[in-house]
């Protein structure tokens, strides 16, 4: 088992998650985190941290493409051990349905 970063993660970004965690697993993108699944050591307080109920433990049904995102871009994103502020207009796209379709980026944050 490790735990997955979803679709409400994108246009939040809200990063209280980074700082409980104990492995430093998270990596970010432009407009989101994802967890590398061989990092994570499955503890599982990072998922009641995230404001945006956007953190699941992959035994959750229906979570096979954001395995596959979280492995695939903590190949490629720059490692994120420490919080910053989320973006100005995050609550505005909290709940909001659909959001890799619409935002996604492949493009690579700050990191630290």
């Amino acid at each position: 088992m490790t735990y997955v970063v979803t679709d409400n993660c994108i246009k939040c970004k809200y990063m209280d998650c980074i700082e409980v965690c104990p492995v430093d697993c998270f990596y970010e993108g432009d407009n989101m985190l994802v967890i590398h699944p061989d990092e994570c050591i499955d503890c599982g307080v990072c998922e009641p941290e995230c404001p945006a109920d956007a953190i699941k433990p992959d035994t959750e049904g229906g979570l096979d493409k954001w395995l596959q995102v979280n492995s695939e871009y903590a190949e490629k994103w720059p490692n994120i051990t420490a919080k910053k502020e989320p973006p100005a207009d995050a609550k505005t796209f909290d709940g909001e349905t659909g959001k890799f379709e619409k935002y996604f980026s492949p493009e690579p944050g700050e990191g630290d």
